[in-house]
């Protein structure tokens, strides 16, 4: 008699496991995630992964050698990854359709191919006739990039241990699957088990393995949570298609720097560096424009100058509009407020618009003051002057709180020509003496009011 075949529905959003369908997730509040999966007796495959074991090793007695860690002489992308490729990591690189994710892993294998080897780029969504289309369109060639069009893992890895690159890509994960389950490519458990495997294959060879996952319609990388758990270094691309740059941003990295940033410009010809993205963004920053101001970001290790725009304006709607575009919509409600209870403007009866130019997200609270002075500028209509840095934290009782890494900002707005700065005056006393921002002017500042006197 043949043996009953065992159903559970799982969440594709969150993993969750249920006996029967139900239109609602109960545990992520999805709509129409569960689907149905076969589960059926699987035999003990731990043994056959591990293969021999291994011995503890005192940690002085573990020796790391020059070649742990490689460049792809792409400035930007080695910056993220915390200075190179580590030798048997695995990376994972979400981003919007159409973003460049399959550009900029093309244009890193070329470099890789030329400067340390063999190369393996494996593609489950297009042919290899149309990843060579992309590549004549990138200038690509290179004799040692191969390419392998398959979704199966077991051949992935059987033509990964043939080839023994030094770098495999796969382009996506989720449309990688494995004959040892029988749900569908993309399902949680595909998804799962296909990465887990694809990681402890990349630490038993060394062979660096990057990972390309589609993401959902909020941005998150589709697939389960784990998945970002198993891999080494995640990042994330950013960007919007209406601007040409792009920002490559880590937000998982165990072999360097988190929320570290890299700035490409997107061209014909693929993805270019931005060597220097604060002057990029200041390019068409207009002189002498109410609403506008020159804020520095620290993104990992660099400060970034950009410009914040605030639009106020009278409206006659009940409940004014409040929208804000790369900075935290929340924190802008709250400055907004602090303007009106310590500084005594009324904002009621104004639509507040609060944008930051060039499609940078900027989420730091070193940016408060120059949101506030971006709106008191709207609001009064009068102009900041254009050669001045507004940085610094905004408390609730309107207070200025110091920033990290003042110096570093200064020294990197004076090299563009800036000659004043507004920042709390915690940091003016610690830096009055240092050597190269001599030239600047420091107008330190201690309540959002005293700010206001300084600015207008």
């Amino acid at each position: 008699m043949k043996a009953k075949v065992k159903t559970v529905y799982v969440c594709q959003s969150c993993g969750s496991q249920s006996p029967r369908w139900m239109g609602k997730c109960p545990d992520c509040n999805q709509w129409n995630t569960l689907v149905e999966e076969r589960v059926e007796k699987q035999k003990d495959i731990g043994a056959a992964k591990r293969g021999k074991g291994s011995e503890p090793l005192a940690l002085n007695e573990i020796t790391i050698g020059d070649e742990d860690r490689f460049v792809t002489k792409i400035g930007e992308l080695d910056r993220v990854l915390g200075g190179g490729i580590v030798t048997g990591s695995v990376v994972l690189i979400g981003g919007d359709p159409g973003i460049g994710k399959s550009t900029l892993v093309l244009q890193m294998l070329k470099q890789v191919s030329e400067l340390r080897g063999k190369a393996l780029y494996v593609s489950g969504e297009e042919s290899p006739a149309q990843i060579k289309m992309r590549a004549q369109r990138l200038g690509v060639k290179a004799e040692n990039l191969y390419v392998l069009a398959e979704t199966s893992l077991d051949e992935i890895l059987r033509a990964a241990d043939e080839l023994q690159p030094q770098v495999i890509v796969i382009d996506s994960v989720q449309t990688v699957y494995t004959s040892e389950l029988p749900s569908a490519p993309g399902s949680v458990g595909q998804v799962r088990e296909v990465s887990g495997r694809l990681m402890i294959h990349a630490k038993k060879t060394g062979i660096p393995t990057f990972l390309i996952g589609h993401v959902t319609k909020d941005g998150a990388i589709a697939g389960p949570r784990v998945l970002e758990h198993i891999v080494d270094t995640v990042l994330y691309f950013e960007g919007d298609r209406g601007h040409a740059f792009r920002i490559l941003r880590a937000v998982k990295n165990r072999f360097g720097s988190t929320n570290e940033i890299g700035v490409f410009e997107m061209k014909e010809s693929g993805l270019a560096e931005v060597a220097n993205p604060s002057e990029m963004f200041l390019a068409e920053r207009p002189k002498d424009a109410t609403g506008s101001v020159v804020v520095s970001s620290l993104e990992g290790s660099r400060p970034i100058l950009a410009e914040l725009q605030a639009l106020v304006t009278p409206t006659k709607m009940t409940m004014p509009r409040r929208t804000s575009i790369g900075v935290d919509y929340n924190r802008v409600s709250l400055l907004i407020a602090v303007l009106e209870k310590r500084v005594g403007m009324h904002l009621m009866g104004m639509d507040v618009f609060v944008n930051v130019v060039g499609g940078l997200k900027i989420d730091e609270p070193a940016v408060d003051l120059g949101i506030i002075a971006a709106v008191a500028s709207s609001f009064r209509e009068k102009p900041i002057n254009s050669n001045t840095v507004v940085m610094g934290e905004v408390g609730l009782a309107g207070e200025v709180r110091a920033i990290s890494q003042a110096e570093l900002r200064l020294k990197d707005a004076a090299k563009l020509g800036f000659t004043r700065c507004i920042l709390p005056m915690v940091n003016v006393e610690k830096l009055e003496k240092t050597a190269g921002i001599s030239k600047m002017q420091l107008m330190g500042v201690r309540t959002v009011d005293e700010a206001m006197g300084r600015l207008f």
